[in-house]
């Protein structure tokens, strides 16, 4: 299915909520808050995060002096009426600020945007964007003060403390969406301000000041329309249709990095949908109390409303009605639209990639049958293909949970490090660990979890970290078979990785065991995640030399390294074991490194 490629998903904010507060302590903070003026400062925060992400470099006062300069055309945008759209408004305020950077040569040589402020207005933002370093761990400047400083100081430097915050994390998190900086910077400025009331101020902060941030680049008007449905399954279609159109306009702003524009645009929704709250969702009102911006967040974030009454009727008429293919033949996109809508309503509990599964699934069947004398009797199957395809979606995560228990936590990431390492050797073993670390920690979070909620789990989690992984072949191309999953279909990503085989094309470069085995008296001290991560480094590095090689082999040498380091670090004279048994394991990496193609298997 041909996916509408933008950012960010919304489904991905549920990552950055809040860490939970006791009641009493909430409403404390929203008193805390609730003395502001909003609007102009989110504002002014906003124009922060904008700047900030464009120029991840820039000094702190030198974002602050270009933020306060956009500020004046943002006043422009604050009198835009409720109906009136801020794309205009918005366009030509990023006009502005490129045309602001363009013009100081300090930035434009710092900050290599030379060749950018050559072109024209359209492809400059682009190449703008295409400037952005996406690479959280570059950025090592603390986000959180000495707790004892940040305290001594009056309640009046809270909102430079957030102003900062938001600073920071945009810096470090360039594609990040801005009205969810906005929020985070206020949960910090939050969890500050309260834990300034703790006896143990430090470790107050630690706790609450944990941000997780998961995102995607890559989404669809489909994925809107499907997460609007399942959050507000009592509203009707029309109403549907609308705010889909409204947020997809109102990302294609926010994701060009227009946070200011975005800020705005988020403001004017906020506003429609809490006026409209008695036809869109009973889950709202809590939100709408709230002030910005937590309102927006909690609108974008809140639970399910309640499943309406409905009857198989209107999904009937997809599958059953003499009309499906004229319908889909003269409005092919409202009726997709509509039959997601119809079927959203009446399976909450779904993850959005199974429901577009589904979607691509019967688009796929009217495809096939439209064409036939006798279409109602072929696309009379969907109802039986759609119940195929949640159930082969969730046995692929019954099998692969079963693999996490029987495996064990460690022994499960080194499976996930071997098969992985197979698929995508191109990739450094720094990044196949951490990629597959975060694989094994969400089954480790998921699959505990009853069959329904572990499904759900699993594939929310293949979404982000397959995501990132996507994100990173964009940047620098790993292989086809990578860059097929990525590009084919954003519903059937994982699918596709689960199936992809070994990448034939990759030629290693020579390597022998001395070099990736080290066996010295350090280990010793080395504490047990990072003991695990030496032998999955040591098994990558194998895989990319005989990635034909049965898994069994590997793992033989992955157990032997860990029996070796716990023997000797047990021994008396540790280096002296060391030395002494070392050269054995390596013989045997080395005689596998040197097995001929006999006693590979294909994959």
């Amino acid at each position: 299915m041909e996916v509408i490629k933008t950012l960010f998903l919304i489904a991905f904010f549920s990552s950055t909520k809040c860490e939970p507060l006791q009641t009493s302590l909430l409403h404390a903070a929203r008193q805390h808050i609730n003395r502001r003026d909003h609007l102009e400062e989110n504002l002014r925060d906003a124009a922060i995060i904008m700047v900030a992400q464009f120029l991840q470099d820039a000094a702190y006062a030198k974002v602050q002096t270009i933020a306060e300069e956009l500020l004046d055309r943002a006043e422009i945008c604050k009198s835009l009426r409720p109906h009136e759209s801020p794309a205009e408004c918005a366009h030509q305020l990023m006009g502005t600020f490129l045309t602001h950077i363009c013009n100081d040569q300090g930035l434009v040589g710092k900050q290599v945007f030379s060749d950018c402020c050559k072109m024209e207005i359209t492809a400059r933002l682009q190449c703008f964007l295409s400037s952005k370093k996406d690479d959280a761990d570059r950025i090592y400047v603390p986000l959180i003060p000495r707790p004892e400083l940040t305290c001594e100081k009056d309640e009046g430097t809270h909102v430079s403390l957030k102003t900062r915050s938001s600073y920071e994390i945009s810096r470090r998190y360039p594609f990040l969406y801005g009205p969810t900086i906005l929020t985070m910077s206020a949960c910090y400025e939050t969890a500050v301000w309260l834990c300034c009331q703790e006896e143990n101020k430090t470790e107050c902060l630690q706790t609450k000041c944990e941000i997780r941030i998961q995102f995607d680049d890559k989404i669809a008007r489909a994925v809107e329309l499907i997460l609007l449905t399942k959050k507000q399954p009592k509203a009707n279609f029309s109403e549907i249709a609308k705010l889909t159109t409204d947020i997809k306009n109102l990302h294609e702003i926010c994701c060009e990095g227009n946070t200011v524009a975005c800020a705005l645009g988020t403001h004017q929704l906020m506003n429609y949908t809490c006026s409209n709250q008695a036809i869109l969702s009973s889950k709202f009102a809590l939100c709408c109390e709230q002030p910005e911006p937590f309102r927006g967040e909690c609108i974008i974030n809140p639970k399910n409303d309640d499943k309406p009454n409905l009857t198989s009727l209107a999904l009937r008429k997809f599958t059953e009605d003499q009309s499906a293919c004229k319908q889909f033949s003269d409005r092919q996109d409202d009726f997709l639209q509509e039959f997601l809508y119809e079927y959203s309503r009446r399976h909450l509990k779904l993850v959005v990639p199974v429901i577009l599964r589904i979607l691509a699934t019967y688009k796929q069947l009217l495809e096939e049958c439209c064409k036939l004398g006798s279409p109602l009797e072929c696309h009379h199957r969907g109802k039986e293909m759609f119940q195929r395809v949640v159930r082969e979606s969730r046995d692929r995560v019954k099998t692969y949970c079963d693999l996490h228990r029987t495996l064990g936590g460690s022994n499960f990431q080194d499976r996930l490090t071997i098969l992985y390492t197979k698929k995508a050797p191109q990739l450094s073993v720094q990044e196949l660990v951490a990629f597959t670390r975060k694989m094994a920690a969400a089954a480790s979070r998921c699959c505990p979890l009853s069959d329904e909620l572990q499904s759900a789990c699993v594939e929310d989690a293949a979404k982000l970290i397959l995501g990132a992984l996507c994100r990173r072949h964009d940047a620098k191309p790993i292989n086809a078979g990578v860059g097929r999953c990525c590009d084919d279909s954003y519903a059937f990503r994982k699918p596709c990785f689960d199936d992809l085989r070994v990448d034939g094309t990759y030629i290693p470069p020579p390597l022998s065991c001395d070099q990736v085995i080290s066996l010295t008296e350090d280990l010793c001290r080395a504490q047990e995640d990072e003991l695990q991560t030496e032998k999955q480094k040591l098994l990558s590095n194998l895989v990319k030399q005989k990635p034909q090689m049965a898994e069994d082999a590997f793992q033989a040498i992955g157990a032997e390294f860990t029996q070796l380091v716990e023997m000797c670090c047990h021994a008396e004279k540790r280096e002296t074991c060391f030395q002494e048994e070392g050269p054995q394991l390596i013989r045997k990496c080395q005689s596998l490194l040197e097995a001929d193609s006999s006693q590979r298997v294909p994959m």
